[in-house]
This record gives C-alpha cells, structure tokens and sequence, in this order.
C-alpha cells in the first residue's frame, strides 16, 4: 500500500458502519456496536479520524475531549486494517488529529494499554517522542476489580505536555 495516496480525513456518520467493520475484522480490538460507531464518526467527528485508500476505510481512531479535563485527548481506540499495517500509518492519523483545529488547544493525550500490546506501546511511545513530551503510565482498570478476570487489566498513558 502506497501511504501517499491514503486520505486521511474526518469521519461523518455514512461512515459508521464501515468502521465497524473494520473494528469487527481486527481480533485484537475489543468491538463495539454499530450503534457506538456511527456516534463516534458524528458526535465525536472532531476528535476522530479516519484512512482512506482506494475507496475503502484501512484505518479509525476514535477519540474524546475529557469532560472533566478538556485539554486531554482520551483515544479510545486504534484501528489499522491489516494491508495497512508497517508503513507509519497509525503514527500519520494520530498527528494529523492534534493538528487539527478541533485538537489546537490539546496539550495532553491519554490512552489505555494492556500490558502486552506491542504495537500500541511503540505508537504512544513514538508519538511522545516525536511531541518531545514525557509518556507517564499508571493502572487504570484492574483485571479483577473492572474485567472480572476476563480482560486484562489497561494502563492509563498520558502523554504531555505536547510540542507540537
């Protein structure tokens, strides 16, 4: 795949059910309804970004403004298709989404990773680096208290102050 001619752009609620699809197709995302997906490309558009390529969605991440901290950007989730993958991709959605004009005032992003998430602690990790701002990590929601044991627990990122 040519990461030249993938279009990165907002998503709108027409798109809803693709990334659904594209979420339902990645084993290692939990999945979400169609319902939750097509608020995301509405409701939280702004804090959202969706790829391109050839008419087909290869990649989505989701995010929010934190109610109680509005210069955080929570991002929910991180969809690569998988011809997509290896080729900065995710890393390209991520900083395109601060710089856009709905995210100017963001000097933080925060996350959630399991332990054993290879791919996502390299994307945080590179994007703290190439922000030049600190990459802290603390538990959020525990395998036993939150999951009931059948989920791994997810460590809170936060990532900041951002330079962008």
């Amino acid at each position: 795949m040519d990461i030249l001619s993938v279009i990165l752009r907002t998503p709108t609620a027409a798109d809803g059910y693709a990334v659904n699809q594209l979420i339902n197709n990645i084993p290692e995302l939990d999945s979400n309804s169609c319902y939750c997906n097509l608020l995301q490309c509405s409701h939280f558009s702004d804090t959202s970004i969706l790829a391109e390529y050839q008419g087909q969605v290869v990649g989505f991440i989701s995010g929010y403004h934190k109610p109680q901290a509005p210069e955080t950007l929570f991002v929910w989730q991180v969809a690569v298709s998988q011809n997509a993958r290896g080729c900065g991709l995710a890393t390209q959605m991520l900083l395109q989404l601060l710089a856009s004009e709905a995210n100017r005032s963001v000097s933080h992003v925060e996350t959630t990773i399991t332990a054993d998430n290879v791919a996502s602690w390299a994307l945080f990790t590179r994007l703290a680096d190439q922000c030049n701002a600190s990459l802290e990590k603390a538990l959020m929601f525990d395998r036993a208290t939150h999951f009931n044991d059948k989920h791994d627990s997810e460590l809170l990122v936060r990532i900041g102050p951002l330079h962008h």
